[in-house]
């Protein structure tokens, strides 16, 4: 576990670095798999507009599998949180949906990521976004204080993901939502089957499958669970959307925290 996480920091401190010195995340020699534009992916998953609001720095660094924050339907006001937000496109891109008067965190465990997240922040003069040093499988924010969990192409590469989804539930507000693209198997492969399509790093080998997916999220106390394909990648891999939402606070349970 801990070998394959290393692993995964290595290739996207390499990625940073290959933006920082002005060769773009997708020229680093480890790229490789669906987070790459070779794929069709990255930044072309962000319209034209999208892309000329933010610092080339932050297009170049997107390594995704789709773009969350159209998923989310972020709103005025949103707590929003990015798990692996890597150059901080998504943080960016939520910090101007929810406006002054909410705020983007972003999340990520390798540092030469959060310093060009933080860099292409104050280029963007993003005054309402956070970056956070931590692991996906242990957010280090409070219970019940997240509007919108968000993600893109990350929680696959993660090597204990019933805590990732652990961790989603914990910190998302009653009533709070879940809009995430990740890469999806097929239920009939195994994971040998996904090992022989694409590396762990390239974000194939460690897809969850779809019913995977859903009983994780299920089985958090998650409800509206939808997992649906928006393109295949490779034979019975998929590019995917996640949406899920946190049970409101009952009438009863909110008249006694007021109490």
């Amino acid at each position: 576990m801990d070998e394959l996480r290393e692993e995964v920091r290595v290739r996207y401190a390499s990625a940073a670095t290959a933006v920082v010195e002005g060769r773009g995340a997708a020229s680093d020699a480890d790229a490789s798999g669906c987070c790459t534009p070779e794929e069709g992916l990255g930044p072309q998953l962000y319209d034209v507009l999208q892309r000329d609001l933010l610092p080339e720095e932050a297009v170049l660094a997107s390594l995704g599998c789709g773009n969350p924050t159209v998923v989310a339907e972020l709103r005025e006001g949103d707590t929003v949180l990015d798990l692996g937000s890597g150059g901080g496109i998504d943080v960016l891109l939520s910090a101007k949906r929810v406006g002054s008067s909410g705020v983007a965190y972003g999340l990520d465990m390798t540092d030469e990521m959060l310093d060009l997240a933080r860099a292409n922040a104050a280029r963007a003069g993003a005054g309402n976004v956070v970056f956070l040093k931590g692991l996906i499988e242990d957010v280090p924010l409070p219970d019940d204080s997240v509007d919108v969990v968000i993600s893109n192409c990350v929680i696959n590469l993660s090597t204990d993901k019933p805590a990732v989804i652990r961790e989603i539930a914990r910190v998302l507000k009653p009533g709070g939502r879940v809009g995430v693209s990740d890469v999806v198997a097929d239920d009939d492969l195994t994971p040998a089957d996904r090992a022989e399509r694409g590396s762990y790093v390239g974000c194939i080998a460690g897809a969850l499958s779809f019913s995977e997916y859903r009983s994780l999220l299920v089985s958090s106390g998650l409800t509206d669970v939808q997992v649906e394909a928006t393109h295949q990648l490779t034979d019975g891999m998929h590019g995917a959307i996640v949406r899920a939402r946190k049970t409101p606070a009952s009438p009863a349970s909110r008249d006694s925290a007021n109490l």
